[in-house]
């Protein structure tokens, strides 16, 4: 049973709406809207809210999306087709009241639709409900039945493991013939083939039989003059590359070198003109070369180029550019077909710029649902469409659906008379500390007072390492240029102590002596390890921080996605809350590094929709940038 199935359009005006078990559907819908459509996240067709699935389909012609909602525990196998049908009938059907474009007019339309979607509802139910019967396999369709008694008689002398073998591996005639001979002359004599193969058996060669034993006879007779005379043509071409005059040679020396040479001019091994094709090939001179700048040559740009390059003498120069003219212009709406070569290779683009290959063609799928159906504008072609809806799809993406503003949040919480508390977790050696001492920087330098809070009592050197940083930290930042005041201060217990206890200790401390902001450290940890992730999950659900925010590098990867999702599922696991308290942000270290191989960024905020707060590019305190979503898809756009 359906909880309900309503039709909105882009513009958020619903024209229909069916109300099963469900006794409001705006939540879900909502949810799906700023989830997925806005989120640029349609490449499923499919979404889960709490006990729901929602499946969509979105029609770009019309501007309309068709959404129907049902348990997730039920198997409905009716969906698919049902919102097909719905989706066609109701564009048939109300298509001069959708055309028109206008709010007003679709707000004034009457979409008298209940009768024709119960309709469509029962055949749907129905059609899912007839299944042919199960037949049981007949012994005439057995692989046993196709078999013959003659073919089941085993000859005697004739050995079944080697003949099946022989026919398996195809061996050369001679040996064939030889193998297949042996057992027809124990059997049979061959001047008198109407005997019996043996005495006593009373079972006589067919005429197929002595078809074959004629044919292995003339074969073994023959074959071997054919294969000798088949191996000395072969031996005899390879010889026509060889000397063609004779060399003269004078006192043991070549007397013209010139002469020798009667090859055709090669470059190691391989002669010039192939050479030359493929250096071209790799400079992409020619087509099918690499992809430059995502400018990706369609089928309608090639007709383009052939209608302005060689106009038709009959049309002259006018029906040229005619021709041109009605190529550019946007006269109708665009396919999967037309989508498929552009799409395909900005696929392979974006798994080679660090994009997760499930990413990326979840993200070609997205921006072939967007444009389907859509017609073109005028003066655009098809490579330049999907190149624009795919950036415009990888900025959504990179845009936080949380807003993270750290110094706002800050301010609120000293007009609350508390500190602000960030922890920061990841796997080991991603650069925790050293990325917290960056964003220490960043807070003196905003007029903040910093606690750094040593929750790493496992690795060794882990104090001495944030003591080394709050040392020049504060040199930097001196009591006497801030009235006195301590702008940082190291607060630890030393090594083996429990972590969730010392950031309770920190943040009373930071209460009591009136810090702005409290920096948790925690010892690094895989994200596979549970003792080590339920001590983290311990500390989170303890002390309640404001922000958590994941370290992890760029330099790996898609292993970094690997770690975010599990470090977000261990989390959700392994606290005791009834909501438990999950990662609100991502510092990605080590963005230097890469290039302009930044996939990893796009990859890790698909998956968990968590925005990327700092960016890590060096190896001073003021190496440290907000992501520009921009800037991050220019670099992975570029060739």
């Amino acid at each position: 049973m359906l909880d309900f199935f309503t039709i909105f359009s882009k513009g958020g005006l619903v024209l229909w709406c069916f109300q099963g078990v469900s006794d409001s559907c705006t939540g879900p819908v909502n949810a799906l809207i700023r989830s997925v459509l806005l989120q640029e996240r349609g490449g499923n067709n499919s979404f889960n809210h709490e006990a729901l699935t929602l499946k969509y389909k979105l029609d770009n012609q019309f501007e309309l999306v068709f959404v129907v909602g049902f348990q997730k525990i039920l198997t409905l196998t009716y969906v698919d087709k049902l919102i097909d049908d719905v989706h066609r009938l109701f564009r048939d059907k109300y298509r001069t009241e959708i055309q028109q474009h206008n709010a007003m007019s679709l707000l004034n339309g009457t979409f008298d639709f209940h009768s024709d979607f119960m309709r469509l509802l029962r055949e749907a139910e129905e059609s899912s409900k007839i299944r042919a019967p199960t037949a049981m396999k007949k012994f005439e369709d057995s692989e046993k039945a196709k078999k013959t008694v003659r073919s089941m008689i085993e000859i005697r002398g004739e050995k079944p493991k080697e003949k099946a073998k022989s026919n398996k591996k195809n061996k050369g005639s001679k040996k064939e013939g030889a193998e297949s001979s042996s057992p027809a002359s124990k059997g049979a004599p061959t001047g008198k083939p109407d005997l019996p193969v043996g005495p006593g058996d009373g079972v006589e060669l067919s005429k197929e039989e002595l078809m074959r034993k004629k044919r292995e006879e003339f074969m073994q007779k023959h074959g071997r003059g054919a294969e000798k005379s088949s191996k000395s043509s072969k031996s005899d071409a390879p010889k026509e590359k060889g000397k063609k005059a004779p060399r003269v040679w004078a006192l043991g020396g070549c007397a013209n070198k010139e002469v020798l040479d009667y090859s055709p001019p090669t470059t190691n091994g391989t002669p010039e003109t192939t050479l030359q094709e493929d250096i071209s090939l790799i400079r992409g001179t020619q087509a099918g070369g690499q992809l430059q700048d995502l400018d990706c040559s369609s089928s309608d740009d090639e007709e383009i180029m052939k209608n302005s390059a060689k106009p038709s003498a009959t049309k002259g120069a006018l029906g040229g550019m005619f021709g041109m003219l009605k190529g550019l212009v946007g006269s109708k709406s665009l396919s999967r077909e037309d989508m498929e070569s552009v799409l395909d290779k900005m696929r392979d683009h974006l798994i080679a710029k660090n994009v997760a290959a499930d990413i990326a063609l979840q993200l070609c799928e997205s921006v072939a649902n967007k444009l389907e159906g859509k017609v073109m504008g005028t003066f655009s072609t098809v490579t330049s469409t999907v190149k624009q809806a795919l950036q415009e799809s990888l900025v959504q993406i990179l845009q936080p659906q949380r807003r993270v503003d750290m110094l706002r949040d800050i301010m609120d919480a000293q007009r609350r008379q508390r500190p602000y508390v960030v922890t920061f977790c990841g796997v080991n050696g991603v650069g925790k500390s050293t990325n917290l001492a960056k964003i220490s920087f960043w807070l003196l330098e905003n007029n903040f007072s910093v606690l750094i809070a040593a929750c790493d009592t496992f690795r060794a050197g882990a104090v001495e390492q944030l003591r080394t940083h709050t040392r020049r930290l504060s040199a930097l930042h001196p009591p006497e240029n801030h009235g006195g005041r301590t702008m940082v201060h190291l607060f630890e217990k030393g090594y083996g102590k429990d972590a969730a206890g010392i950031a309770m200790e920190a943040i009373s401390f930071a209460r009591n002596q009136a810090f702005d902001v409290v920096l948790v450290d925690t010892a690094g940890r895989m994200q596979d390890n549970a003792p080590l992730m339920t001590a983290l999950a311990k500390l989170i659900a303890v002390n309640t921080p404001d922000l958590v925010l994941f370290v992890g590098e760029a330099l790996v990867g898609n292993e970094a996605v690997d770690q975010l999702v599990k470090f977000n599922k261990a989390l959700a696991d392994h606290s005791m809350a009834q909501t438990p308290r999950l990662i609100d942000g991502i510092v990605l270290t080590k963005f230097d590094t890469i290039d302009d191989k930044v996939g990893a960024a796009i990859s890790m905020t698909y998956i968990t929709s968590k925005p990327i707060v700092f960016v890590g590019t060096g190896q001073t305190y003021s190496d440290l940038r907000s992501l520009n979503a921009k800037a991050v898809v220019a670099a992975l756009m570029k060739a």
